[in-house]
């Protein structure tokens, strides 16, 4: 027998509007969205969100869970934890694995992974490399989310440097895109230089001056340039500077769009200013730069110049982030912290909720055409939170989920908790409490 059950009492934020409903959910499914009162809900299971806010589950197209190969640092089931506990109902993973996911049999492996592991719901990206390019001609576009495509080595030998391969790539993919760009030879040069003044001593301080804004820029226009040519659907992963502003698609609805951008929550919240303080906590690539490119960057992504809000949630265990700057890795745990942060820009009157909701679950379901998901609506899938805007907490060793211990958020409080994460219309997480019995499903998309 289908669970039914009611949400009541809590003001739902969806679709450009805030207004007081109740939704009833039946099986996997949202049924009704109503007005209070409207709907006889004897028979169902009552869930009272008074005083809360009632969000779509947050989609992040942009997450590092390390499995297979890698699960020392974290794996599918721990940071899938870390998400739904962070609002995050639907993640798309990426292909820097062991062994990477550079083979459509490969990703059907992780997608096996997932269906027994995954709190949440699940996509995998294709890896792009100088010999796959018939793995991505073959990808099913109602299945795979995107093919990744590295400009820059930030990922060992995925770094895709033969034009013609990446010209084939822009001309037949059947799929979306999605680049990281950073100019290779640029960094290198600048890593030569620095290096030679400093050793093996560089300080992380001088991280934005080796993959510098002259490196995405270029990397980042050379991919745009690509896209032009052949109308590519290209999504820009993780823009860090405000230069690369002007190369994104402007002043179209979404769905026309063509070329889109993905901001992240670190390039929002730190700026150039904290590595003093953080050191390689917040050593990420492409780097956080400065405090201009920062502000640039939020107010870009309010004003929907940028299109959707990720994470590039990419966990290493604090020892091996505690090293010399050369040899510690690059990247940082952030799913469990990214809406917080978000709620925070709104408590500061920065972004509202509406346009919150709106980069982090509308738009990345409609960048990528995700299918009955992203939105409040009868007949999508019940992935909804629950969210207490006046529930403070500060974060601490003990309180980070990601398997790795750490967070660079530790000692900030958030003012705003999530309380309940409903993933396909089962409650998966309550007031800190998991149901680990239930697993979330594969993303489908319209196309």
């Amino acid at each position: 027998m289908e669970k039914s059950f009611a949400i009541v009492n809590a003001k739902m934020v969806n679709e450009r509007r805030i207004e007081d409903v109740t939704v009833v959910v039946k099986g996997n499914r949202i049924e009704a969205v109503l007005e209070p009162g409207e709907y006889i809900l004897s028979g169902l299971e009552i869930i009272d969100g008074k005083g809360k806010l009632l969000l779509p589950g947050v989609i992040d197209c942009h997450v590092h869970f390390r499995e297979p190969g890698l699960t020392y640092k974290a794996d599918i089931e721990s940071e899938s934890r870390a998400a739904v506990a962070g609002g995050i109902t639907s993640f798309f993973e990426m292909p820097n694995t062991i062994p990477q996911t550079t083979s459509l049999a490969l990703l059907d492996e992780k997608c096996k992974i997932a269906s027994s592991k995954s709190l949440a719901n699940y996509s995998f990206f294709l890896g792009a490399s100088n010999d796959n390019l018939g793995e991505i001609r073959s990808a099913n576009p109602s299945e795979v989310c995107g093919v990744k495509v590295f400009f820059g080595a930030s990922t060992g030998n995925m770094l895709v440097d033969n034009v013609q391969v990446l010209e084939d790539i822009f001309r037949y993919s059947p799929i979306p895109v999605a680049a990281h760009c950073e100019d290779e030879s640029i960094i290198k040069a600048n890593s030569q230089k620095i290096k030679e003044q400093y050793g093996e001593n560089v300080p992380v301080e001088l991280h934005p001056e080796i993959r510098s804004t002259e490196a995405c820029y270029l990397s980042s226009k050379f991919a745009v340039s690509l896209a032009r040519k052949y109308n590519t659907r290209l999504h820009i992963t993780h823009l860090s500077t405000a230069m690369e502003l002007e190369l994104l698609d402007k002043h179209i609805p979404l769905n026309e769009k063509r070329i889109t951008g993905e901001a992240c929550v670190h390039y929002l919240w730190f700026s150039d200013k904290d590595y003093s303080r953080l050191g390689t906590r917040i050593k990420v690539n492409p780097a956080i730069k400065t405090e201009k490119d920062r502000v640039a960057l939020l107010h870009a992504l309010v004003s929907g110049e940028l299109d959707i809000l990720a994470t590039d949630h990419a966990p290493h265990l604090l020892s091996e982030k505690q090293n010399t700057y050369f040899k510690a890795p690059s990247g940082t745990p952030l799913v469990q912290h990214s809406l917080p942060v978000m709620l925070e820009f709104w408590r500061k009157g920065l972004i509202s909720l509406e346009t919150l909701v709106e980069r982090m679950c509308h738009a990345p379901a409609d960048c990528y055409r995700i299918k009955d998901r992203g939105f409040i609506r009868p007949g999508y899938f019940a992935d909804m939170i629950l969210v207490d805007p006046m529930a403070p907490w500060t974060v601490n060793s003990d309180n980070v989920l990601s398997k790795c211990g750490w967070s660079a958020f530790e000692g900030d409080t958030f003012h705003s908790s999530i309380t309940h994460t409903f993933v396909n219309g089962n409650l998966v997480f309550e007031n800190g409490s998991f149901n680990n019995s239930v697993k979330g499903m594969r993303i489908t998309f319209n196309r």
